[in-house]
């Protein structure tokens, strides 16, 4: 693998996305979201995703895939339902910015009944975020490795999420460097484990990744957990993005995260 040149950049080195990215627009070829059906034996359940295929999607091509997290009271609908992802990706497309992706948005709580329904914060429900990184590894991935014409190596497989699912993401990404090289988290939530457990060896992590994307709103009241991270990345000289974007803990900084996140995976490999 080609190691990356990236060096630590900072948020006034990044343009805001432009006016209506995440806007449909009529006169272009548009992507197609399918909800998937996998086989958990994580779990011992079937369990749902959501699936993106790019417009004009070819089982005779081979695609990246990105797998991409919800918050804490999501499941596989909230990217869907609250970020216009199918719109940034599409328009992404139009501008030969994107790079050919399948975008997977799985439902990071892996329990039986996984539906984002009663008291979220409880224990066996946090248990469940954590258990879903077997999920992932075990079942999810090797069902869309199965049943997409995608590329199945490190280089070509990105991890990103928001809140819970951004902690998710730096949790599982960074302790899986053989199966993520680009990892990105959105406003992460107080899941995500301190930077002394996650990048024990710097050196490696720096050699392995080719993208380590930091975002957070100025205005969130979890930007702390961001910025701390940021901080240790710096101490550890590990090459990483940061961009502290507008905002609060709200949908339109997320879609901006994976407008800026989105437009630079997959580019150097």
């Amino acid at each position: 693998m080609k190691k990356s040149n990236l060096s630590s950049s900072v948020s006034n080195e990044i343009k805001r996305a432009p006016d209506g990215y995440d806007v449909p627009q009529h006169d272009i070829s548009q992507g197609k979201m399918e909800m998937i059906t996998y086989t958990s034996t994580t779990v011992g359940v079937k369990r749902n995703a959501m699936v993106y295929t790019p417009p004009n999607f070819s089982v005779q091509e081979k695609y990246n895939v990105l797998y991409l997290l919800h918050g804490i009271g999501g499941d596989e609908n909230e990217w869907n339902d609250q970020m216009n992802p199918r719109n940034i990706l599409d328009n992404l497309y139009a501008e030969n910015i994107l790079a050919p992706m399948i975008v997977v948005f799985p439902n990071g709580r892996a329990m039986k009944d996984d539906r984002p329904v009663g008291e979220i914060f409880d224990p066996e429900k946090i248990t469940a975020f954590e258990t879903f990184e077997d999920d992932l590894l075990n079942d999810l991935i090797p069902h869309i490795e199965s049943n997409y014409p995608v590329l199945n190596n490190r280089d070509n497989r990105g991890l990103a999420g928001l809140s819970m699912g951004g902690g998710q993401s730096l949790n599982f990404g960074l302790t899986n460097l053989d199966t993520f090289s680009w990892i990105g988290a959105f406003s992460a939530a107080p899941n995500t484990k301190k930077p002394e457990v996650l990048v024990k060896e710097p050196e490696k992590v720096a050699k392995h990744l080719n993208l380590l994307w930091l975002s957070c709103g100025d205005e969130d009241n979890l930007l702390h957990v961001s910025e701390n991270f940021h901080e240790r990345l710096i101490e550890k000289d590990v090459p990483h993005i940061w961009y502290l974007d507008e905002g609060g803990h709200v949908p339109s900084v997320w879609s901006s995260g994976l407008y800026h996140f989105a437009s630079r995976v997959f580019k150097n490999n």
